[in-house]
Order: C-alpha cells, then structure tokens, then sequence
C-alpha cells in the first residue's frame, strides 16, 4: 500500500480512469453535503494553504499492459470524485452559456484535463465510471445527451444545485478553490494489501454503510471482476430491488436469515460481524450457492414482511402477522415458507402452520404473558419439526411450552379476553375487526371506523345511564369500561356520542340500523347494564376461541414428541449429597429455591455433582453450596447486570463450577430479596 497527501486535480488529470466497482452503493450526497463542499471551495480560493477533503483509496492497475489509460478500481472515494466532477461539469455549463466570464481556464480545458480522457473513443473516454444507473446519467450529464428514461435522481439534483450557484462573480473562485483540494492517495496492491480490512477500517471512521452493504461489500469485493458482476446482477441487485422502496429492512432480513440458519439471535448491530463467521464456516459451500440461498430466502421476506405475496390467502395472513408486529417470528416462517416451495408441505398445511403462529402469539397478548421470550422461541423452533410429520410436530412443539413460552388454553384465553382493557390494548382494531370478519365474506377495515363505547366514557355519567346501570353505575363504568363487551365498532361516533342507551339504538345510524356483526348482540338487548355487558363478553369470547383456535394433539401422539425420560443407568443426585447444605444453610437454601422457582412456572431445578442448577431453556443460576455461604453463578454478562450494592463479582476469567461471567454470594435471609431481584434478571435475559 502506497499513500500519499496529493492536489486532487493533478491527480485526475493524468491519463487514467477511475471506476467504481458494482458492488459498491450509488452515488448518495445529499444537499447539506454539497453545500458544505462548495463553501469550502469558495473558502479556499484565496488561502495559502490547500483543503483536505479525505481520501481516495483504490487498486493500482497492471502497469505491464500496453493500454495508455490504466483503470483504477475506487474502494472509498467516490462519493467525493463524483461530487467534484459536478462541480466540473456545472462549471463546464456555465461556460458554455457565459463565454465571456472572467475566469482563468476555458471550458475546453475543463473537459479535457478533467472530465474526458479526449483522445479515446470507448467508456475509456470518461475520466469517471460509475455503477449501474449513474454511470449513464452521469454520462449524459457530461456529455449533454439526451437523459436515461430512468436516471439517478441524485447526480441530476446535485449537478443542477451547483450550476444555479455559480455566477460571473465567483466562477472563477470557484475554480480556484478547486485547484487547492488535496486527499491522501492511498494506492493497494492486489498481492500484498487485504481490502476487505481496509475497507472495514475506512467504514468505522465514517461512510456509515448499512449492514446489508457491508455484506455485500465483503461478498463482492474478494471477486474476480467478472464474477462479481455475475453475482451483482444475478443476485444481489434483483434482491435489492425487490425491497424497493423498504431496502432499510434489508439488514433485518439478514439478520433473520442469520437466526433461521443458526438458532442464535444476532444484534442489528452485529449482523455484518455474524455474517462473516457464518460465510466463513460455509468449508465446502460455493460462494454462489449462498449468495443464491441468501436471495431465493429474501423473496421470501418481502412476501411476507413487505407484503408482496401474489397468494391472495397468504398475503391477508401475513397482514394479519404484520398487524399483531410479529417480527420474532420471521425466522421459522422463513424456513416454513422454503419447505412450502419446496412442496415438503401443502399449501393449506402451511397456511394452517400461519394461524397457529399467528393464534399463539395473540392469545399470548391477551393474556399478558411477557413477549420477551419471543425471539429464543422461534430462533429455535425450527429444531422441533419433523419434515415426515411437519405439521403435527409443530402443533406438538407448541402444545409442548409451558411457563412463559406457553401457548394459553381456551380456559384462560376466554377468561382473560373477557377482563382485558381492551381499549388500550395495542391490536385492539385486529381484535375486533377478526371478530367482525369471521365467516365473514365482505371483510370490514378497522381503520374505517371508530371504536365505539356503548357505555360512555364521559366521567360525567348522566342521570340516564345511571339510571340503565343501577345502583352500582360507578363500579360497573370503572369495572367494565374498556372491556371487550362494553366496545364495538361505528360509523356514526359523534351521533351516538354519549346518548342514552335507548337512543343509540334507534337514531340514525344507530346500533339497531347497523349491519356489523359487532352491533347485532347489542340490538338484541333493551337495557345496558353488567348483565348485558357480561352477556355479551361471553358470547364475543365463545367466538374468539373458534377464531384464533388452539391446536390439539391426543396424549398419544404427543408422547411422541416428548423429551425422553433420564435413563435409569443414569447417576441420579439429590440434595443430601451436598455437604454443606445443613442446618441454616440448608434453610436459606430451601427459602432460595421457593423464590427461584416462583418465578415462573417453567423454572426445573436439576442437582449435579458438584452444583445445583435452576433452569428454563438453559440454565440462568447455579448454586455451589459452600460452608458460610451459597456461591451463585448467574448466567448474564457483567455489564448487564443492575447491581447498584455492588455485590456482583466478574468471574468471566476465572474456572468456576456453574454456567455465567457474574457471581455472587448469599449470606443470610436478609440479603434474599436482593439477591432475587439479580437472579430475575438472568432469568429474563435468557428469555431474552
């Protein structure tokens, strides 16, 4: 590697072409950027000194060949070439039109040192080459012809703002100014220098790429010429495209491609890192292969995230999953929608594999259990399918939950959608307008309507809805206001306002002319009070539970899918073999292990040799009695533990019985509470 600080012009100047390679993103400078650049242009004109605008980093070119134009492959860079060749050719314009401007060049020489290569008759003729559609736009910017029918908007807005800001005044400053930028010339050899590294060094410090270009960029740029372009074009670009005008979900889809493909969540911020480990341990995969995987799976997504299903039935499910913000679940419905493609299952085998998604994470909302062991779930439920029985052992793998991954019963589900504030309830339009649809052939908008207390809200009750409420009206608004059985849906809200009953019934676009479903079980009553409201609850929870069914599998086969039971061969420990654990310590113990496993109910408590382990999916605290003390190993990274006493202790170094980087001891019951307070943490970061 060769660098050097360099006069930019001098540079471009010499008999050379810079090209982008196709692997790199567009020409992306926005307005602020480009009138940063041109005062400090104009700044520079008169100074002693030259500017700095960055650098350009590029492979030098094979100089044995016989060509008199070398072409030089730009890794960073062109956002500032391309930008100064605007500048150039605004200038150029201006000239054009202004040829009698006091200036110290011509516009002849602008486009021969500067812009043109003027003695060549091919692309080599172009002192710059973009990528895809601004290499043609920039082209006919320059040269004058007639625009591509689909150009690049921002090489157009840019060069048109720099031609408007140029006069007879400051023309010539301006060209000045140019004359003075320098960047450090950083010339790679293909042999010797890693660009990839480079690159990645270069992107920490500022060119602030997505995730999704750092992929590329890591794909492509380790490529022979051709076959990056092969790839670009084949893959890379049709994927981008296929996200339009959504591409910032691209480093999402990534990282779902990434949890379906490997059972562990990456961070957003992680993803590229992930990628690279994942591409790298791919020993005998073809780099085409996964870049073809990588696209045949993102069709996928922006089927169903970006709603681009042309599957009628399919498309109004995943816009049921994108109304309920199902994200979590996108990695196993990927690989559920590569097998339905692949005809390993039917389509009404997948579509009923949706629903009993979709019904698990709803009936899961409604009864408000944390959501937030949501990713882990789905990250590996993939593991649990049976390609020979696909749909019954996912049906098995969700039955089989218990604690916080459960999926709720009909008994708690219809109790808990009868109590719920429904009101404040984040998919309360979902919930009602699946209600409103159900056998439905007509299917009603939500969004077309307004929710609609038929129990008003106004904390002034009048005499009237006291009076149809009884004598406990203040309990039963404060108890049932916002409940399923006291809500509906109208066209008419600012009519039935907070009229009484009778009249909300029977004026205009009242409760007895409304064709909604919704409306018909308040029709069918004369007063409204809460054995009404607890009638209708009832009835709209007996729908629910035909709408968002739960699935069932006998004792028998789901036996099948069980855990096997510990061999008997098996050495079977038991807390007597603790040496410690007695008298007091075996009581904190004992007190220690009621709270942990009140915690949740599918908290298991499983005695080793040497330590006593608590887990839900994976073990999240372990216990090591000791003789004054139980050690606990809780399984959480030191910097995410809350520990404002400072008990916790890093033992990410250190050889240690149990699983965890954190340890901490437990003394005597008074510290209990606090040191709960830390095991709940590692358990919900488990969750997590």
């Amino acid at each position: 590697m060769k660098a050097s600080a360099k006069n930019l012009l001098a540079i471009i100047k010499e008999p050379k072409q810079f090209v982008i390679p196709i692997y790199q993103r567009t020409y992306s400078w926005q307005y602020k950027q480009c009138v940063q650049l041109l005062k400090d242009i104009q700044n520079t004109a008169d100074s002693d000194k030259g500017h700095f605008v960055g650098s350009v980093v590029y492979f030098q070119p094979d100089i044995h060949t016989i060509a008199e134009i070398h072409k030089y492959l730009v890794i960073d860079g062109q956002q500032r070439l391309t930008t100064i060749t605007l500048i150039i050719a605004a200038l150029v314009k201006f000239l054009d039109k202004n040829p009698n401007a006091e200036i110290e060049t011509t516009s002849k020489k602008l486009k021969n040192y500067y812009l043109f290569n003027a003695e060549e008759e091919t692309e080599l003729y172009y002192k710059l080459l973009l990528t895809r559609r601004d290499k043609e736009t920039l082209k006919c910017v320059l040269t004058g012809k007639p625009l591509p029918e689909k150009s690049s908007t921002r090489i157009l807005e840019n060069f048109q703002y720099f031609f408007e800001q140029i006069t007879k005044e400051n023309a010539n400053n301006i060209y000045k100014g140019l004359q003075k930028l320098i960047i450090v010339d950083v010339a790679l050899e293909r042999e010797k220098d890693n660009p990839q590294l480079i690159f990645e060094s270069l992107n920490s410090t500022g060119l602030n790429l997505s995730q999704a270009d750092l992929i590329r960029n890591y794909i492509l740029m380790e490529q022979e010429p051709a076959f990056q372009k092969h790839l670009y074009e084949q893959y890379w670009y049709p994927m981008e495209q296929s996200f339009g005008d959504h591409i910032g979900s691209l480093p999402w889809f990534m990282r779902d491609y990434l949890t379906m493909k490997q059972g562990a969540i990456p961070k957003i911020g992680d993803v590229y890192t992930t990628f690279k480990k994942f591409f790298n341990n791919q020993d005998n995969t073809e780099t085409e292969s996964i870049v073809k995987e990588l696209y045949r799976y993102s069709q996928f997504y922006v089927r169903l995230a970006l709603h681009k299903e042309p599957d009628t039935s399919l498309l109004n499910i995943f816009k049921a999953i994108a109304k309920l913000r199902m994200d979590t679940s996108y990695p196993f419905l990927l690989a559920a929608y590569g097998d339905f493609e692949e005809d390993v299952i039917s389509i009404d085998e997948f579509k009923e594999l949706l629903n009993i998604t979709k019904n698990y994470v709803f009936r899961r909302a409604i009864c408000g259990i944390p959501t937030n062991s949501l990713n882990k779930t789905f990250a590996n439920l993939y593991k649990q399918v049976k390609r020979e029985t696909y749909l019954e052992s996912v049906k098995a793998a969700f039955l089989l939950m218990d604690g916080y991954r459960r999926f709720p019963d009909d008994a708690e589900f219809e109790r808990e959608i009868q109590i719920k504030d429904v009101y404040n309830f984040r998919s309360r339009n979902y919930l009602l307008e699946s209600l409103e649809n159900h056998s439905r052939k007509e299917l009603v908008n939500a969004e077309n309507y307004t929710i609609e207390h038929i129990l008003p809200q106004n904390p002034k009750v009048s005499e009237e809805w006291q009076k149809e409420l009884g004598d406990n009206w203040k309990g039963i608004k404060e108890k049932y206001l916002h409940t399923l059985g006291n809500l509906s849906l109208t066209a008419y809200n600012s009519e039935l306002s907070d009229k009484p009953f009778s009249h909300k019934k029977t004026i205009t676009g009242g409760f007895n002319e409304s064709p909604l479903f919704l409306n018909q079980s308040v029709r069918n009553v004369e007063t409204w009070n809460e054995e009404a409201i607890n009638k209708r609850a009832n009835d709209l929870a007996g729908r629910a539970l035909i709408v968002w069914t739960r699935p069932t599998l006998s004792e028998e086969s789901l036996n099948v899918y069980r855990e096997p039971e510990k061999s008997k061969d098996e050495v079977q420990y038991t807390i007597d073999q603790y040496e410690y654990l007695q008298d007091d310590m075996l009581d904190l113990y004992q007190s220690f292990e009621k709270r942990v496993c009140n915690i949740d109910s599918s908290v298991r408590v499983e005695f080793k040799k040497l330590y006593i382990a608590f887990k839900a999916q994976t073990n999240f605290v372990d216990v090591v009695p000791q003789k004054k003390k139980l050690r606990l190993s809780l399984n959480i990274d030191f910097d995410q533990i809350k520990d404002p006493n400072g008990l916790c202790k890093d033992v990410s170094d250190l050889g240690r019985w149990g699983n965890g980087d954190v340890e901490v001891g437990l003394q005597n019951p008074s510290e209990l509470d606090y040191v709960i307070d830390l095991v709940k943490q590692s358990f919900e970061e488990q969750l997590g």
